[in-house]
């Protein structure tokens, strides 16, 4: 699992900014009247978690309160129901506590009492009714008073460049991720249409003669159906010839005197008192009576011949109109699904393509956000090998196996990565924050410390952007909500702790 880490050492100072927490008495630096305990945070990243706690440093006989906020890192909301067990391991021995529920949303107040000096492990462990986690602080220093407590820890004097509170972040649409090494690619920039994917259309035809019966009032093209829904019936009441039930009835009757015979017939035969050519003759007017008669009397309910949708998804077209009279084999409604899509792209023929030299493939959504074609579990189906005089160009198809609601024949923006890359520094193109041509990006330093930070870009591949410098690899950038951060950098005030300490 990967972590990422980041410890600030600090006094309450660092907790509360003076005067803006009711409640508190603070001296002249900041720090709490009457309590002298240095505090720590810690901030921890996790695959599923983040977790940030401040809490006073650990003292052998002192109770100390944590303040463990812990955030699902999938969409940055707190953890509003399960249970924490803190526990402190000096090998493979420890003292552990637990509570039940958050005393606030997100924020877990358990107390520990050391019982014993020296470095020992500190565990997190978080059980919730989606997950469980559990995150581990190495050489977490339990100190034997509190003189020597504070003889260890330095009180930082730093203002964080940016102060913005969990409580803020759980609120709005905020998301972080961190900085990674990957590959970045040589990207050509084109566009592409969207194709129905084979098998991904069906056309219902009608299978009888008569009259159209929908149930469905308001059924138009785009609308969007179930798997087994009913569409649409046939009726052929009334019709002097191709009777539905007539024909049902007389197939029927075919079936049950096919029915009798093959099994008197099968009786003699197994006492081979006929010949088995006698028998198989039989056996075939058999099968093929079963097979008329099923083939009448599916999807047929009060006389009607039913149409029902194969899959879930939409109706691309419809051909016929309530009341409309069809003969059999006429095609009535076309069903196609959002879930797999043809994209055909088009490139000029002095790029050489293959699809051996097609390394990726992005597309926009609907929404505009870039995707990766190998996340859906798409693929390269071909390269065109020649290219026409009225057309220059070469196609690329690919199959994409995403939920597309563009309609068939709309463009989209495409970019094809070429080449064997390089790797680099990445961060997601959501990051940037662009005034007047430079770029930057917020930067977090802890659970509640941002800071703005200046970068230089390169190549941009889909939802990756090279960074050349600027970022190190393992700090953790916002994504989504990076705007909001930088405004309230430039708010000039610090906002008030909503949680406690």
């Amino acid at each position: 699992m990967k972590r990422y880490l980041i410890i600030v050492l600090a006094l309450a100072v660092l907790a509360c900014k003076q005067n803006t927490e009711p409640g508190h008495a603070h001296n002249p630096d900041g720090s709490h009247i009457g309590d002298g305990t240095p505090r720590l945070d810690y901030t921890i990243w996790t695959d599923k978690t983040e977790l940030f706690v401040k809490f006073p440093a650990l003292i052998v006989g002192q109770p100390s309160k944590f303040a463990a906020h812990f955030t699902v890192m999938d969409k940055h909301q707190p953890v509003k129901e399960g249970s924490v067990t803190v526990s402190l391991i000096k090998e493979g021995k420890g003292i552990r506590t637990s509570v039940d529920a958050p005393s606030s949303p997100g924020i877990f107040s358990p107390v520990l009492k050391p019982k014993e000096a020296g470095l020992q492990q500190l565990v997190f462990e978080l059980s919730t009714p989606r997950y469980t986690d559990r995150i581990v602080i190495e050489n977490m220093m339990v100190y034997s008073s509190m003189e020597e407590a504070k003889k260890a820890i330095v009180p930082s004097r730093e203002e964080p460049p940016i102060s913005f509170l969990k409580e803020q972040a759980w609120k709005i649409n905020f998301q972080t991720a961190p900085v990674v090494k990957g590959k970045v690619y040589d990207v050509v920039h084109t566009s592409g249409v969207w194709q129905p994917a084979q098998g991904s259309v069906k056309t219902m035809v009608a299978t009888t003669n008569g009259t159209v019966t929908m149930p469905v009032t308001n059924l138009t093209e785009g609308m969007e159906v179930e798997r087994g829904q009913l569409l649409m019936g046939v009726s052929s009441r009334g019709l002097a010839s191709d009777n539905l039930s007539a024909q049902i009835t007389k197939a029927k009757a075919n079936f049950d005197q096919a029915t009798s015979e093959y099994n008197r017939k099968k009786e003699l035969y197994e006492s081979k008192i006929i010949p088995k050519s006698e028998f198989e003759k039989v056996e075939s007017s058999y099968a093929i009576a079963k097979a008329e008669y099923q083939s009448l009397s599916t999807n047929v309910s009060g006389g009607n011949k039913q149409i029902r949708a194969p899959f879930n998804g939409f109706v691309k077209s419809l051909k016929v109109s309530n009341g409309e009279y069809v003969e059999q084999g006429m095609p009535m409604v076309s069903i196609g699904s959002h879930q797999s899509k043809i994209l055909k792209s088009q490139l000029a023929p002095n790029q050489a393509l293959t699809t051996e030299n097609i390394r990726e493939l992005w597309y926009q959504s609907e929404s505009g956000q870039w995707r990766d074609l190998a996340d859906s579990g798409g693929e390269i189906l071909s390269v065109s090998k020649d290219v026409e005089h009225n057309n220059p160009l070469i196609s690329i198809y690919a199959k994409v196996n995403d939920v597309i609601g563009l309609p068939d024949g709309s463009l989209t923006q495409v970019q094809i990565a070429l080449g064997d890359g390089k790797q680099t520094t990445l961060v997601p193109e959501s990051a940037l924050l662009e005034d007047y041509g430079s770029y930057s990006v917020i930067v977090q330093l802890s659970g509640e410390s941002f800071e703005r930070r200046p970068i230089s870009i390169g190549k941009r591949n889909g939802k990756s952007v090279e960074v050349r410098n600027g970022l190190q690899v393992g700090e953790v950038v916002v994504t989504s909500g990076a705007y909001q951060v930088k405004m309230a950098s430039m708010s000039g005030a610090t906002p008030a702790h909503g949680h406690e300490h």
